[in-house]
Formats: structure tokens, C-alpha cells, sequence
């Protein structure tokens, strides 16, 4: 079992307009409204950079700055994790049917916003940060994926690290073999010790006998864990905005799960 802290949350999704607005959803019971995912652009980066940047990159970018700021940390101070099962969709999507046309000429700005780690590279640009990153996929079990590799890297280094988890629906034709509702991105910033700045203790353990994961009660909201990989963290989120004593079992690979137990 392995303990960490969470420091500070973002989060973007349909109607989840940020941490306040959703913890006050899941702690104080506010009806749920979906709507518009509303990402706002990052004015961190230059001008030359943020008209290069495409709908994956500013949703990462917007829940990450949110958990930093949450966090009262300096934007580029910690190791970064990044997990997205996909990428950017709309960016591939555009590749595929260049690549299918007479010309055949991948424009350099698409081809390096389809780099699974280009949220990472414009983090980096955006707060100056010269601390590591990591980018990782693992289809739908890249919440888990990204959860286990920041929370083993705050305790094997002893500090802060963030966690941005996002992704993103695919157009057609893509969409119908690969379905993904809607965006949704977030982040945690998770510590090795707590502090005055500390939400909640994460409790994480590795189980093979979880007969489910842990869904939400909400059915709009259980549509959207189920159709977007970056959305299996919701339940963690209730967790902390509702002080949930039951841990939360999230589904990982190979009969794995992870069962997190919160303490607020």
C-alpha cells in the first residue's frame, strides 16, 4: 500500500467548470447541469506557441495550472505526469486524411501536436519548468497508469509531483471505432508527506479480486466515466469532495484494480 497526499485538483469536463464548482457538486449536493466544456487558453504561453496549440493541449494545460494554483505552488516546480489513452483525435484525424490525399504533406505544426507528449512539451514552454515529465498511454486503464506512476515517483523522490490525465473524443470516422463522449481532463497534485496545503490522504493498493469499479451515481456522470478513460477518476473526485469512507476501486490491466481509500 502506498500512501500519498493530494495538494491541489483540476478539473475540466462537461458542466465541471473547475475544482470549486465540482467539489461543491459532489460535497454539497448541487444538481448536475452537463453543457459546454469551457477551456480556456493558456496565457502563459507566447503568442507563437498558443496559436499552435490544439484542444488536448489547452485542456492538460488548464486543469494542471489549476491543481498548481490550488496547490499555492509555482506553476513549473514539480515532476510531471501525463496519461491520456488517445492524444489529440482531431490532430490525428487531420493527419490521416492528408496522408490520404494527392499531396501527402504533414503540416510540421500538426505532426508535433501529435506526439503524445506534446501537452508535456508546451507544459514545459508555458511555466518554464526544466523538471522531468513523463507522457504514458494505457487505452482505458490510463487513469490508473498515470495515478500509479506519479504517486510510486512522489514516494520513490521524496517530493511533489502532478498528475494531468485528459482526453478526447475522435471525429468520424475514427469515432465510431474508437467512441469517446466528450472531453474531459484532470489533475491532481500529489505529495509524499502532508502539509497545511494537504486535501486528503490517498491510500492505493494493487487488488485482483474487485468484482467492479466504482461508479457514480449520477447517470449522466456514470455515461461519462464509462465513455471517456481519463473520466474513471470521477469516483476519486467524489471521494474527496464527499469525504467517502469506502475506498474506490478503479479498473487497471491484466484482472487488476486499484482500491484508493481517502482520508479527508
Amino acid at each position: 500500500m502506498m500512501r500519498v497526499y493530494v495538494e491541489g485538483v483540476g478539473v475540466r469536463g462537461p458542466g465541471l467548470d473547475g475544482w470549486a464548482q465540482t467539489r461543491a457538486l459532489f460535497g454539497a449536493g448541487e444538481s448536475y447541469r452537463a453543457g459546454p466544456v469551457v477551456v480556456p487558453l493558456c496565457g502563459l504561453l507566447p503568442p507563437a506557441e498558443r496559436r499552435r496549440t490544439v484542444a488536448s493541449v489547452n485542456l492538460a494545460l488548464a486543469v494542471g495550472l489549476e491543481a498548481m494554483e490550488n496547490a499555492s505552488l509555482p506553476a513549473g516546480a514539480l515532476p510531471a505526469v501525463f496519461s491520456s489513452s488517445c492524444g489529440d483525435g482531431a490532430t490525428i484525424h487531420e493527419i490521416i486524411e492528408v496522408l490520404n490525399s494527392p499531396e501527402r504533406e504533414v503540416s510540421p505544426i500538426r505532426f508535433h501536436n501529435s506526439v503524445h507528449n506534446a501537452p508535456a512539451g508546451y507544459w514545459s514552454i508555458a511555466t518554464r519548468s526544466q523538471e522531468p515529465s513523463t507522457s504514458l498511454c494505457c487505452y482505458d486503464a490510463s487513469f490508473s497508469a498515470g495515478l500509479l506512476e506519479a504517486a510510486v515517483l512522489a514516494r520513490v523522490e521524496e517530493r511533489a509531483v502532478i498528475l494531468v490525465v485528459y482526453d478526447m473524443p475522435y471525429p468520424e470516422p475514427l469515432h465510431s471505432v474508437r467512441p469517446i463522449s466528450a472531453p474531459f481532463g484532470m489533475a491532481l497534485v500529489l505529495a509524499p508527506r502532508p502539509s497545511f496545503a494537504t486535501l486528503a490522504e490517498l491510500q492505493i493498493e494493487l487488488i485482483a479480486d474487485a468484482e467492479k469499479a466504482t461508479t457514480m451515481v449520477m447517470p449522466e456522470l456514470e455515461a461519462l466515466r464509462q465513455s471517456n478513460p481519463a473520466a474513471r477518476g470521477l469516483p476519486l473526485l467524489e471521494a474527496l469532495a464527499a469525504g467517502w469512507m469506502e475506498p474506490v476501486k478503479v479498473d487497471y490491466i491484466a484482472g487488476n484494480w486499484l482500491a484508493i481509500a481517502v482520508r479527508t
